[in-house]
């Protein structure tokens, strides 16, 4: 009895290796030719209208002022810098946006849980009247709002420290000369806090101490920080100047209307959404971890704090990045409350240039490039606090 030592072949058309592969290819090629009949139509159109595509322009004088600019700014810098400004601008509101919006939905989302019945109907009113408003309609109702602040000479005082006026937002803001060396200082002892308290919580979970010597180190470094912020900076307040008719603020930081408006209707709109992300996610951690740690004594703050919320991360940062990719691209409605942001300022630059195609694109490049390190950022930190397997 002999063996066929050679197997017989499979047919190419019956091969799903080769079809995966050719399916794939094709998929390619589809892509590749539309956006190359794409670019040779703009291309053609172009020429039509005398002119070429290309990025040159941006050498050009903008010839136009914005509102307000982080980086100098005159209208006779290149179009260029105007939309470095404008960036500039968007990713300040992006990033308190995104800090401030989350303090706002963590407390939104915990206060669900309250015992205070006020407390937890108040968490439900803002989530549900917020969530069902469209957030351009919110934008304007807070530009109406802020624009009614009274002059400068009727202006409202919080502590003598804060001023709310037409023309802004006073607030105390550090001025030393060494306050670059000290936020550095200041990161460095952040850092440091965050290796030390994980060091105690090493400690008390697999050696079964108190951690009392890292609780020390902690609170040193919480008082020397505090020293750092209260007196090392250099806290400039606020204060009124000028002729009693006409009186001015000067010192401190000044937030346009603008800016406020934009920034306190994203961080509103955005923490109703993360409010409820908050609450699904605390209410996935299941209830025998409530109760246990009920059984230890602890209290429901504790309770929150120790047990059910950091939990309850590892289901609430998945969703938690896409709230913060919409706050991001939601920055671009500044344009309805007249704030010199990215777009805003691309609006103006492709309508004296005339260049709407190569704006378009550095706009579109320009917010994917965001929206990817925010994800990037936000995997990283999913995966940190999912759990392990040994």
């Amino acid at each position: 009895m002999t063996t066929d030592t050679h197997q017989q072949k499979i047919p190419l058309w019956r091969d799903d290796r080769f079809w995966k592969i050719a399916l794939q290819v094709l998929v390619v090629a589809i892509l590749l030719a539309i956006f190359t009949l794409g670019g040779i139509n703009l291309t053609r159109n172009l020429q039509q209208t005398g002119s070429e595509f290309g990025f040159g322009f941006l050498d050009s004088t903008a010839g136009f002022g914005i509102g307000e600019s982080l980086i100098p700014y005159t209208p006779t810098d290149p179009y260029a810098r105007v939309l470095l400004a404008g960036l500039v601008n968007s990713l300040r509101v992006m990033f308190f946006g995104i800090i401030l919006t989350t303090i706002v939905g963590i407390v939104a989302g915990v206060s669900y849980f309250s015992n205070n019945w006020l407390l937890r109907q108040i968490g439900l009113v803002y989530v549900e009247l917020v969530r069902n408003t469209p957030l351009l309609l919110q934008l304007l109702f807070w530009y109406g709002i802020f624009l009614q602040l009274p002059q400068v000479e009727n202006r409202i005082g919080v502590l003598d420290s804060i001023f709310l006026t037409q023309r802004g937002i006073y607030i105390p803001w550090p001025a030393s000369p060494a306050i670059g060396f000290w936020l550095a200082f200041l990161i460095i002892e952040a850092i440091a806090a965050f290796f030390v308290w994980r060091w105690r919580v090493k400690v008390m979970v697999e050696r079964g101490q108190s951690g009392k010597p890292q609780l020390v180190a902690l609170a040193v470094l919480a008082v020397v920080a505090a020293a750092v912020i209260l007196f090392a900076l250099g806290w400039q307040q606020p204060a009124l100047e000028g002729a009693e008719d006409n009186p001015v603020l000067r010192g401190g930081l000044r937030l346009t209307i603008e800016f406020t408006t934009l920034l306190v209707g994203l961080v509103i709109y955005t923490g109703a959404y993360i409010a409820e992300i908050v609450r699904a996610g605390i209410q996935s951690v299941p209830k025998g971890q409530w109760e246990a740690a009920r059984s230890l004594g602890l209290k429901p703050g504790p309770v929150m704090r120790l047990v059910v919320f950091p939990q309850a991360m590892r289901v609430i940062i998945p969703p938690l990045n896409s709230q913060y990719l919409n706050l991001a691209k939601n920055s671009s409605l500044a344009i309805a409350v007249a704030y010199a942001d990215l777009y805003n300022v691309a609006n103006t630059t492709f309508n004296q240039s005339g260049r709407a195609v190569e704006v378009m694109l550095i706009i579109m490049a320009t917010y994917l490039t965001i929206d990817l390190l925010i994800s990037i950022a936000m995997n990283f930190l999913n995966r940190s606090v999912q759990l392990r397997e040994r």
